[in-house]
């Protein structure tokens, strides 16, 4: 494990996830406090993976942060899959943000044309 400080992330985010990479876990420190955890999920995730990934994904999507084309590339699953289990969820495939919208819009058609 090793300690990076706050400048050495905004300076060097590289050599940050490098380390994480490396060692499994970083901490990122504010002075002398710890404020936050860096971690390499294939290395402190011993167990079903897939499923830490799939829950991201659809917690990301739920909270805007990532379009349902992003959504369903992490969780490793087909666009109709993942609709189909964020629907089963009751979470609602169109978000608030626009560019979300078109995104999602833009691989639906996609999508479509190829079926």
């Amino acid at each position: 494990m090793q300690a990076f400080n706050i400048r050495q992330l905004k300076n060097n985010p590289s050599a940050v996830l490098h380390a994480a990479n490396n060692d499994g876990v970083v901490v990122v420190m504010n002075g002398d406090n710890p404020t936050a955890l860096l971690v390499d999920l294939e290395k402190v995730v011993t167990q079903d993976i897939d499923s830490v990934k799939v829950s991201l994904a659809i917690s990301l999507f739920k909270n805007g942060v990532i379009s349902l084309s992003s959504a369903s590339r992490m969780a490793k699953q087909n666009l109709l899959d993942m609709m189909t289990l964020l629907s089963s969820l009751d979470i609602p495939l169109t978000g608030d943000k626009e560019i979300n919208f078109k995104n999602d819009m833009n691989t639906l058609r996609q999508f479509l044309n190829k079926t």
